[in-house]
């Protein structure tokens, strides 16, 4: 097991506290708190955060999330667990958490936009966006959980 290379929150609080800022603005998101948390823990399965997928696995379930979704995650588009909505966020979270792979295609768009308005189409690409940078300060520093 890892310890953590840089205790970020210690040495650059400044930075930690921009982050946590545009955490705390998207909580008070059009999108409703179980939908951001299944985007939280998919982008997190997706980039191999051991230290958000944990965190937000436990927010999910706080949130009213059941354990059988979120054990289905993985295989959410081979399920029938998800609405229309969620698995137009996780085909978004999935895009664009995998950019390089996907370049975030003109129908993948069309499609996500059907089930969002502009501003929460907005809100959940600051979403993806700000978990994805969590990510990659949890990946890059060793951060496990506790």
């Amino acid at each position: 097991m890892n310890t953590p290379r840089v205790r970020y929150r210690d040495v650059a609080p400044h930075t930690f506290t921009a982050l946590l800022g545009l955490e705390k603005v998207l909580a008070e998101s059009l999108l409703e708190p179980s939908l951001r948390e299944l985007v939280k823990v998919r982008a997190s399965q997706l980039n191999g955060c051991a230290y958000c997928v944990d965190m937000h696995s436990a927010d999910a379930l706080k949130a009213g999330e059941t354990v059988r979704r979120l054990l289905s995650l993985p295989t959410w588009q081979e399920t029938p667990f998800f609405s229309a909505r969620e698995r137009a966020a996780l085909l978004w979270t999935e895009t664009l958490t995998l950019l390089a792979e996907r370049h975030a295609p003109d129908a993948v768009y069309a499609e996500v936009a059907e089930q969002f308005n502009e501003r929460e189409l907005a809100e959940l690409t600051f979403a993806i966006a700000t978990i994805n940078a969590w990510n990659r300060i949890g990946v890059g520093l060793a951060m496990q959980p506790e």
